[in-house]
């Protein structure tokens, strides 16, 4: 099922040369489907291989958190240009507060991952005096998230930097848009409630009117932003009341051991 008034979207130009970063599944493999089909050339890079079989299509497998990552994706593009970037990778989990090097790899990838393909990409759009960077950020960018701190706070940063970087550019012909989906039915929607969630279909829907359209900022559902407005409110007010100090576990000792 489309959603209503998108499915109007014009088709855009057969012309069109876009970078799908993170598409081996989910949004980004959907989004690379349907531009093939609506004639646009496509690389994509993921740290997978990819199911797709066109001739406009050439695959890379590449992690966005390889240390060597612009210097090959620069090798990937060489000489030619891309018009658009939209940039899928992304990851999620569970807080383990005995080992923390998951929370820095999320920010690796949903961050510092989205920096360095606009590291490349970006200066050659400027150049040219046009093109699109779209980043895949999340209506969590505003909250509070206990468990799983790392998403949304690395979300929170994306959002705030390509819509800070999209205001600069815009005066020099680029473009760049926050795309702030809410719950899209793929393997990152974990949680035991997800309401108003799109389907895959719906979320690419979406991506093609942000592809046409080309807002600094898009949000959707709608009646997920409501939502996640009165989660924020709840959040903000939980940190306001952890004001006193830390209490230990309740099987700590709170005082020191008489040795008499």
């Amino acid at each position: 099922m489309r959603i209503l008034g998108l499915s109007s979207v014009p088709m855009l130009s057969r012309s069109c040369h876009a970078l799908v970063i993170g598409n081996s599944d989910g949004i980004g493999l959907h989004s690379t489907r349907r531009l093939l089909d609506r004639g646009w050339k496509i690389t994509g890079v993921s740290r997978r291989a990819s199911p797709v079989v066109h001739a406009r299509y050439q695959h890379h497998v590449l992690d966005v958190s390889d240390r060597a990552y612009v210097e090959k994706l620069r090798a990937i593009l060489g000489q030619e240009p891309v018009d658009t970037c939209i940039y899928c990778a992304g990851i999620g989990g569970p807080l383990d507060p005995q080992d923390l090097r998951s929370e820095v790899h999320v920010f690796e990838v949903n961050l510092m991952g989205a920096l360095r393909t606009a590291e490349v990409v970006v200066p050659t759009m400027v150049a040219a005096g046009r093109g699109h960077f779209v980043v895949l950020s999340s209506q969590a960018d505003i909250l509070v998230v206990v468990e799983a701190p790392s998403y949304a706070a690395s979300k929170a940063a994306m959002s705030s930097y390509f819509e800070g970087l999209g205001l600069a550019l815009r005066p020099r012909g680029v473009a760049v848009s926050n795309l702030r989906l809410g719950f899209v039915d793929t393997k990152m929607a974990r949680a035991t409630m997800r309401p108003f969630m799109y389907t895959l279909d719906q979320a690419v829907d979406v991506v093609e009117r942000v592809l046409h359209k080309r807002p600094l900022r898009l949000t959707r559902p709608l009646s997920t932003a409501v939502l996640v407005r009165l989660l924020c409110w709840l959040g903000r007010w939980r940190v306001f009341l952890a004001r006193g100090p830390a209490s230990p576990p309740s099987s700590a000792p709170t005082s020191e051991p008489d040795i008499r």
